[in-house]
């Protein structure tokens, strides 16, 4: 283990964050877990999907 992470860990307990920052933590985190199982198991529709688009060829 890093012994930044001791440090770190060591600030957080000392000063740990509010609830509602932990909750709107834990919110984030879902939200993303659900746009990322959607896209996953193929339920996201097709007008949110990006598309690659063909890289320029650079002229010198």
């Amino acid at each position: 283990m890093d012994p930044r992470h001791l440090f770190w860990m060591k600030r957080w307990v000392q000063n740990p964050p509010s609830l509602k920052r932990i909750k709107f933590i834990f919110a984030v985190a879902a939200i993303a877990a659900v746009i990322f199982g959607l896209e996953y198991f193929g339920l996201w529709p097709e007008w949110a999907k990006t598309e690659r688009l063909p890289r320029r060829p650079i002229a010198y």
